[in-house]
């Protein structure tokens, strides 16, 4: 399958990503303890020692070194949680695309596997569409299927509240683990993409090209706090980012019905394409 468009239907989604995720990656960063005031108010304490000039420029090293280390530590939490996210999304999509080879093999035997392939890569493209329309706001019909997930995540949410204050990395890997479960119809989308991708390792992959899509914006937000967040609720960006991946599948439809013979290039359209890895 071609990753590329699926790459970037993540990162143009992203700014629904903030929206979904954007509070807990922002806590990630202030889970920590607050230790540059202690260390600063350590360093005028010795600055002012009379006699030690040179304990001038120790303390605001020290300080600085105090910050630097908390901006790893908030740096290798952020990281453990989007780690945690993209493996719950990998094995979602290998589940996916394990049963999608289960059904393909049945169609081949049955002699229905080209006409299986062509429905399967409008279905993938048609999805597109709909998640275009649901990040630009103009049609909520994919919301629905964030109810599908609902009676897992009723489940998981216990659980994930355990892991707060999120203050270690081994917390915020799992709390990744447990929110890529979280109902989202974006995230639906790009599983019923991987469902069409014809096998578990395709779907696992489909799924990561997805996650790593979003890995940009979600690993910004969770190091700049709400300012990032607060740019993605604008209408005009979230709007942008659903026309471009409304693009993407009316270039797919365009694609399946062979409308590059009217004048449009062939060539760049199938790099913007998804085309499931057993499609022509």
């Amino acid at each position: 399958m071609n990753l590329l468009p699926i790459f970037l239907v993540g990162l143009m989604g992203s700014v629904h990503c903030i929206g979904m995720c954007g509070g807990i990656i922002g806590a990630l960063s202030s889970a920590a303890p607050p230790r540059a005031p202690a260390v600063a108010a350590q360093a005028l304490a010795m600055a002012a020692a009379p006699g030690r000039a040179v304990h001038r420029i120790i303390p605001l090293h020290v300080a600085g070194s105090a910050q630097v280390q908390a901006f790893g530590q908030d740096l290798v939490r952020v990281l453990g949680y989007n780690l945690g996210r993209l493996s719950s999304y990998a094995l979602a999509g290998a589940l996916a695309g394990g049963i999608a080879a289960g059904l393909l093999r049945g169609a081949d035997v049955l002699g229905w596997l080209a006409p299986a392939q062509t429905v399967a890569y409008v279905i993938t493209n048609l999805v597109l569409i709909l998640l275009g329309l649901y990040l630009t706001q103009w049609w909520s019909a994919l919301s629905r299927m964030e109810q599908w997930g609902s009676g897992l995540w009723s489940r998981l949410r216990p659980h994930a509240a355990r892991l707060v204050p999120v203050d270690t990395p081994v917390k915020a890997l799992l709390l990744g683990s447990l929110w890529g479960w979280l109902p989202c119809g974006m995230v639906y989308s790009a599983l019923l993409t991987a469902l069409m991708a014809g096998s578990a390792v395709q779907g696992a992959l489909t799924m990561l090209a997805f996650g790593a899509g979003t890995l940009p914006v979600l690993l910004v937000a969770g190091m700049s706090g709400a300012r990032l967040r607060q740019l993605a609720a604008r209408p005009w960006v979230r709007r942008s980012a659903g026309v471009i991946v409304l693009a993407f599948g009316l270039l797919g439809l365009l694609r399946a019905a062979e409308i590059g013979g009217l004048g449009i290039a062939r060539g760049w359209i199938d790099v913007f394409c998804v085309s499931p890895v057993h499609g022509g």
